[in-house]
């Protein structure tokens, strides 16, 4: 019996679900401000306007760049589990300090350092998906642990619906404090390090102990790794052969992210804009989040059967047509099933996208190129508010914000369409359960 099929193999899923978890709560932490945005408009003395929580929204996003950068470039040197527990740490106190602001600009500064920390959990909880999910079925895995964004977002959005009229944004952010009780303790006692990265640094025996617990080929990353010798780093990443994937992962990444931060942000009050009550208007967001996580995890099981680069370009067409729709006035049902599939071409292409860059980039450098892509990916996250804020701000109409995330949207598809085949991947390691196969498919049409 192969590693895969054992039943040890299944453990893996206690990886799969620890980072799903972790990533609830980075949703929810990141989300969780377009639901307190009516909030804070109404805030009591501070006179926000749209602008002002735009930038505020950008805040934590800015911060999410640097902690995606920093931790891709430090991840291969410390170790995944470091960074998780870290950064886990990190975001849930800083909410807690976002709850007790006192002012607009001591949120924004509170939620650039919460920034920190969200945004360099990403790379590592992405890497440890991918490298303790079955080699076949790398892209649904990712899904189904990313989607973990998405359910952030829904939890956001049933909680504000509950709490936002009567008591306002601070609890809301206080609850982004949990994963102190929910999170930590569990990643401390089960969250297993990087088989990958204690082979690079020589800890042999630690990593066939983990390899036979989990279910891990270790003989598929052995064959990986010394195919990228030489390679590990972020200069692996801009090398002849390597470079113009790099590019246009991180700027595919850059319109993703645009379109899932504009959106999760503003639609809430553009709907409120529009004439919707707080409750109808929050809906909106509940709705686009569902959609992601249903669009998202369908989407992943084409992605393993037909490769990652169509599915993630047809994902972003279908984001472009849904945003068209909703800068038309029609009837509300039609708004909600364009709202539900623009989660998929949003939040869904998003995480498409950071499980088509896993798949593309061998173990050894695969964290420093998540941690490239999302990094770069957080400049249009940081453009997206900025974006939703001036256009209500400057009075041009509500459907320029529609108008305006489609372009970003349909260049995100042009951009994944000139994604080239990888070079110098491992040829892959026979399996008895077809893994093998799943990974030949899976390279070939990436």
């Amino acid at each position: 019996m192969s590693q895969a099929t054992s039943p040890a193999a299944r453990s893996g899923l206690v990886v799969v679900a620890l980072c799903f978890l972790t990533i609830v709560f980075d949703g929810y932490d990141l989300i969780v401000y377009g639901s307190a945005v009516p909030s804070l408009l109404a805030e009591p003395g501070w006179n926000m306007g749209p602008a002002q929580a735009g930038a505020i929204g950008s805040y934590a996003l800015a911060g999410m760049l640097i902690g995606a950068l920093g931790a891709g470039a430090v991840t291969d040197a410390i170790g995944r589990r470091r960074i998780m527990l870290i950064g886990i740490t990190w975001f849930s106190v800083l909410m807690v300090a976002c709850a007790l602001a006192p002012s607009p600009e001591a949120l924004g500064l509170l939620r650039f350092l919460a920034g920190l920390g969200l945004g360099g959990v990403i790379p590592s909880a992405i890497a440890l998906t991918v490298e303790y999910a079955p080699r076949g079925r790398r892209q649904l895995y990712n899904a189904l642990m990313f989607a973990g964004y998405s359910v952030g977002g829904v939890l956001a959005a049933v909680l504000a619906l509950l709490l936002a009229a009567d008591h306002g944004w601070r609890p809301l952010m206080a609850i982004g404090a949990a994963p102190l009780v929910v999170v930590l303790p569990l990643a401390w006692r089960f969250l297993p390090e990087s088989v990958g990265y204690l082979l690079a640094k020589g800890r042999d025996d630690e990593a066939w102990e983990l390899a036979g617990r989990y279910g891990v080929d270790l003989q598929a990353l052995r064959a990986e790794r010394a195919a990228a010798t030489g390679t590990a780093g972020p200069r692996a990443l801009f090398r002849r052969g390597t470079l113009a994937a790099t590019l246009l992962f991180g700027a595919a990444s850059f319109c993703g992210l645009l379109l899932v931060y504009g959106l999760n942000t503003w639609l809430p009050q553009i709907m409120r804009e529009a004439g919707y009550p707080l409750g109808s208007a929050l809906t909106f967001l509940l709705v686009l989040n569902l959609g992601a996580v249903v669009g998202t995890i369908s989407a992943s099981v084409l992605a393993d059967r037909f490769g990652p680069k169509p599915v993630t370009a047809a994902a972003f067409l279908l984001a472009t047509a849904c945003l068209l729709v909703l800068s038309q006035r029609v009837d509300t049902w039609l708004l909600l099933v364009a709202v539900a599939v623009a989660g998929l071409g949003s939040v869904g292409t998003q995480i498409l996208v950071n499980g088509y860059v896993a798949v593309h980039h061998p173990a050894a450098v695969r964290a420093t190129a998540l941690g490239w892509a999302l990094g770069v990916g957080r400049a249009g996250a940081i453009v997206g508010p900025l974006f939703g804020g001036w256009v209500l701000a400057s009075g041009i109409g509500i459907e320029w914000n529609f108008y305006g995330f489609a372009v970003p949207a349909l260049a995100g598809a042009l951009l994944i369409a000139l994604v080239p085949r990888p070079g110098g991947n491992p040829s892959p390691v026979p399996a008895s359960d077809g893994s093998a196969e799943s990974t030949t498919k899976e390279e070939a049409t990436a």
